[in-house]
């Protein structure tokens, strides 16, 4: 799943007691309704259903004072509480999406009261349901290309030679052969990225190009050369997967790694119109 960091959003002017937090709007109707009165929400706090414009949003309370401006701010300078809101709001977006099609709010989106989020749900219906029509039946591909030289065959060196100026020599002859090896590589991962794009063209609807992943962030050994999600028919979702997973087969130094299907974070993520709130504020 593509979850880099999406930025907090707030509406300005929260005052004290409880904000409404939202995750994620779908059309109004049983299957949000019902899933709000089984699913906690951040902190675990109770879901409630937000009607508006036959639109429903998932929300749950949170304290003012921990979600406003202030409060935001403390909670993205600290990486355990930023997961721990992360992890909430992506479970409360995957299980609505395992019941029907809903477009996913960026992360810590809050608002004063229920009020004002059904008013958003209002102002904002027509490019909510224009959204959910484009992605009915519809999931998101994670496709991530990797090159790590180190775990390419390269062929064996012969040793060095005593000590002098041969050994020189031959020190930069195996280095220069090592920046080959390595340039190879790379040219092999950008060519099993561009096969893995014209394939997934093919058949998904559409391609989002994300910056590749570093550090802790990568999933595997090497680096990052290609980080791109798929937004594909639930159709070809299989076959698409079988066909992406096997293009770095027999190419030494590469690999690639296919994830999902997830919830449309992609394609999906909800923009709060200006305008929204109290305020007439909500930038995000």
């Amino acid at each position: 799943m593509n979850t880099g960091p999406n930025p907090l959003v707030r509406v300005p002017g929260e005052g004290a007691g409880e904000m409404s937090y939202v995750y994620a709007v779908g059309r109004q109707g049983p299957a949000l309704d019902g899933l709000a009165t089984r699913l906690p929400g951040v902190d675990g706090r109770p879901l409630r259903p937000v009607d508006g414009g036959g639109l429903c949003a998932l929300v749950s309370p949170v304290p003012a004072d921990t979600f406003g401006e202030q409060g935001l701010t403390a909670q993205m300078e600290d990486l355990d509480r930023l997961e721990a809101v992360a992890r909430a709001h992506h479970a409360v977006v995957d299980a609505a999406f395992a019941e029907t099609s809903v477009l996913p709010m960026r992360l810590a989106t809050v608002y004063l009261d229920d009020a004002r989020v059904a008013d958003m749900l209002v102002r904002q219906r027509s490019e909510f349901q224009e959204l959910l029509g484009r992605l009915e039946g519809h999931v998101e591909l994670g496709v991530k290309v990797y090159a790590d030289p180190r775990t390419a065959a390269v062929p064996a060196q012969p040793a060095a030679p005593p000590a002098g100026a041969g050994a020189g020599r031959a020190y930069l002859r195996r280095r220069q052969a090592q920046q080959r090896d390595s340039q190879d590589v790379y040219r092999a991962a950008s060519d099993v990225a561009a096969r893995a794009a014209r394939l997934a063209e093919t058949v998904a609807a559409s391609r989002a190009v994300h910056r590749p992943q570093q550090g802790q962030l990568a999933s595997r050994p090497g680096v990052n050369v290609a980080n791109e999600a798929c937004l594909v028919p639930r159709e070809h979702l299989e076959r698409l997967r079988r066909e992406l997973s096997i293009l770095a087969d027999d190419v030494p130094g590469v690999s690639i790694e296919v994830t999902g299907p997830w919830a449309p974070y992609s394609f999906a993520t909800a923009v709060v119109a200006e305008g929204a709130g109290a305020d007439g504020g909500g930038p995000r």
